[in-house]
């Protein structure tokens, strides 16, 4: 069996991506001293500002622009993989991406996620300003033996995502990492923890959330073994997590609860 020691880093990204590259180079540092081979951040760690609007594609960059090879120096000088969340430009003037970027520790771009779930619920439109993700995306990739799912925010929400992440039939990924900026509100924090752990416990998956912290996001960061129990976990300030997936913990999970194995039903991208 294999394990993975994954840090998550909780902050609240500002409106300059120099200053955001700094807190991930520090993150980064910190985790690598404590043991970690993988550090996950925020959704929206390049350039955040409360309001999703014409800034965001204003601020956008390609995945060869400075942010990203920021990141990849990061990667190399410290020696950790990433999973960031970054605006990268799309395709037309007037809109951009929302996109997970994953990073070996040799600076090399392993795998990208573009959000396929736009929020448009309690009162915000990502779709006005945000390109849709292709849902025929299966962004899994391997990582010191260990398969690792990329998904963000609002499609927790869609449990047909992490479903197709964990079976073996499609990616077989023996964590799924959420980074998110889950917005505050009534229940907000509630619904946050309860479909992580939902995810986790239906999937018999390694669950790694990861959120901003406030004054927009709930923070509440947690890691979640296959059954569904926090093994790590933060509150709403800004700090690291740092927990350690172990796949013999899902094996001995499966064998018991086998349900995986048990399903009548598959799931497939809609057109």
């Amino acid at each position: 069996m294999t394990t993975l020691t994954i840090a998550a880093a909780q902050f609240a990204p500002v409106d300059d991506p120099a200053a955001n590259l700094e807190t991930v180079r520090a993150a980064a540092i910190d985790a690598v001293a404590r043991g970690a081979r993988l550090l996950v951040t925020p959704e929206y760690t390049s350039y955040f500002t409360p309001e999703i609007d014409d800034r965001f594609v204003a601020a956008a960059q390609p995945l060869d622009g400075p942010f990203v090879t920021g990141l990849r120096r990061i990667a190399r000088s410290t020696g950790i993989a990433l999973v960031v969340g970054v605006a990268e430009a799309g395709e037309t003037a007037d809109r951009f991406r929302n996109t997970l970027v994953a990073i070996a520790p040799d600076g090399s771009l392993v795998s990208t996620y573009r959000k396929v779930h736009l929020y448009d619920a309690f009162g915000s439109r990502e779709s006005d300003h945000i390109e849709p993700g292709d849902p025929e995306q299966l962004p899994v990739f391997t990582f010191d033996g260990v398969r690792v799912g990329l998904e963000t925010c609002y499609d927790l929400r869609f449990p047909e995502v992490t479903r197709r992440l964990a079976t073996p039939e499609h990616g077989a990924a023996d964590v799924v990492v959420v980074p998110a900026e889950w917005v505050r509100g009534p229940g907000k924090e509630h619904h946050w923890r309860t479909l992580l752990t939902a995810r986790a416990i239906e999937n018999t998956v390694w669950v790694l959330g990861v959120g901003q912290a406030p004054p927009v996001g709930v923070g509440g960061s947690v890691a979640l073994d296959p059954t569904g129990t926090a093994v790590a976990a933060l509150g709403a300030e800004p700090g690291l997590l740092v927990t350690t997936v172990d796949t013999a913990v899902t094996e001995r999970v499966r064998t018991v609860n086998p349900s995986l194995s048990l399903r009548r039903y598959d799931v497939r991208a809609r057109g």
